[in-house]
């Protein structure tokens, strides 16, 4: 059916003054030659809409750099309270975070409406996510104007689609602190110091029988980091505290899921990742909140928390002070030949026989540092096992080792075990490595050193003991 895109343009500008603005355009199409002759050209540059058409004689062009298409029964959103709706989104194809993290379950990027008197947008979405979001914010919003959007995190996974939500919704103001405010004029081109409100530490806005305050939070893990607490339905909008890889499949809320099974490894994956090197500043927060009465905790990324606080709180304690989940032992070999992962799987197998109960080996080599890090976290004791190396370890455990330094990783106690077919040298680029690394327990006394092959098995068997006692 022929498209009268001269009529449907017209009807567009009227109803947006000839403004350029993230309206809905669906009918996003080349233009044929019959069309040509209506005056309108449509064409795509990289991820805009372009607009070439004539009005009154007078040739206009648009650029619109992002049109998400508002179709009223494509929303997804949940209730969270009776005035707070869950309108963020899951992206399944985006495989790494950051572009460094593996998500094979993908990520959530959760945004929220409150509906008052005023009505308040809390933080915006990654850019791959928009158009669900959009939809999402149209239905909750449900024909009244948005007010307010604040801002808790600049980071773009959470604020990519900023301007677009201040453009679609000119009249809103934009809510910040000191900090945000050059972020966002860094990010974007509208004019942001126009229509923003900065706020500072213990600020509260009205939205009618709503009241937000807002704590900040710096270095969780950005500097301009804040989080808002709503006294009415005692929401905590946390921000990236409390956050995890992996999409949502439905289940909004941690009672919904079985959180333990299902959700705390990529818990412990995210915070360890990208909040643990701010440990300290985590810790500032937690006392902050504290002294609030939550009923909800609401992240940017992963399940709402309506229940079981303690659990949570007392991971997130345990993670900001570099406190182990589990007393266990945590074997990450870097291995040539096979001979090094032998003497790893000989040791597991001899505190096993010990009764140890938490024991896991990693290939440095072919493991994501990322789930080193984790598991780096959880448990009390490190054995690390290298070969020789061009006189040092191996490069796999040498990133590692760096990688637990820069995450800030305390508090643990170390065993090394160190192979070399001529001259034996892992242990001490390994030990030279870790120097830095607050509180760490290296047994120097029960270093395991062979050569090529592992001939005798009693220095492991006596780093095992060793290891079984001190557990």
């Amino acid at each position: 059916m022929a498209v009268d895109y001269r009529t449907r343009l017209t009807g567009l500008l009227k109803r947006k003054g000839g403004r350029s603005e993230c309206f809905c355009l669906p009918f996003f199409r080349q233009a044929s030659k019959n069309q040509a002759r209506l005056q309108v050209l449509f064409f795509r540059r990289k991820n805009a809409l372009c607009i070439v058409f004539r009005v009154k004689n007078m040739v206009h062009y648009l650029c619109i750099e992002s049109v998400y298409e508002v179709n009223c029964i494509m929303y997804c959103t949940r209730k969270i309270t009776n005035d707070i709706t869950w309108v963020g989104a899951s992206d399944r194809r985006l495989h790494l975070f950051e572009n460094v993290y593996p998500i094979p379950r993908g990520a959530s990027f959760n945004s929220y409406v409150i509906s008052d008197e005023k009505t308040c947008l809390m933080d915006t979405v990654d850019y791959n996510c928009g158009r669900q979001f959009f939809e999402n914010v149209e239905h909750a919003l449900n024909g009244r104007p948005l007010d307010y959007i604040v801002v808790d995190h600049m980071e773009p996974d959470h604020a990519a689609t900023l301007q677009m939500a201040a453009e679609k919704y000119p009249a809103a103001t934009i809510v910040c602190n000191a900090k945000t405010l050059p972020m966002i004029q860094q990010f974007f081109t509208f004019d942001a110091a126009a229509r923003s409100l900065v706020v500072s530490e213990g600020d509260t806005l009205c939205l009618g029988r709503h009241t937000l305050s807002f704590v900040m939070a710096p270095m969780v893990h950005w500097p301009e980091v804040m989080v808002t607490y709503d006294a009415l339905d005692k929401v905590l909008f946390s921000a990236d505290a409390f956050g995890t890889f992996g999409a949502l499949d439905g289940y909004l809320f941690n009672d919904e899921v079985n959180f333990d099974r299902d959700w705390l490894d990529d818990a412990r994956r995210y915070y360890t990742n990208i909040v643990g090197k701010y440990s300290p500043q985590v810790q500032k927060l937690l006392g902050k909140a504290a002294g609030l009465d939550i009923a909800y905790i609401c992240p940017l990324h992963g399940p709402v928390w309506r229940s079981d606080f303690g659990y949570i709180l007392d991971k997130y304690n345990k993670w900001s002070s570099y406190t182990p989940e589990d007393k266990g032992v945590f074997i990450a070999y870097a291995s040539m030949y096979g001979d090094t992962e032998n003497a790893a799987n000989i040791l597991a197998c001899e505190l096993a026989e010990l009764g140890v109960k938490n024991v896991v080996i990693r290939d440095v080599s072919n493991t994501d540092e990322s789930e080193l890090i984790a598991l780096a976290f959880r448990l009390s004791h490190l054995v690390l096992c290298s070969p020789t190396y061009n006189a040092l370890c191996h490069p796999k455990m040498e990133h590692f080792i760096t990688g637990m330094k820069h995450h800030g990783l305390c508090g643990r106690t170390v065993a090394l075990v160190e192979n070399g077919s001529w001259a034996p040298a892992a242990a001490k680029a390994m030990t030279a490595a870790l120097e830095g690394m607050k509180n760490l327990t290296v047994l120097e006394e029960n270093k395991v050193t062979f050569k090529s092959s592992l001939k005798d098995r009693a220095p492991l068997e006596a780093l095992a003991r060793v290891l079984a006692k001190d557990l």
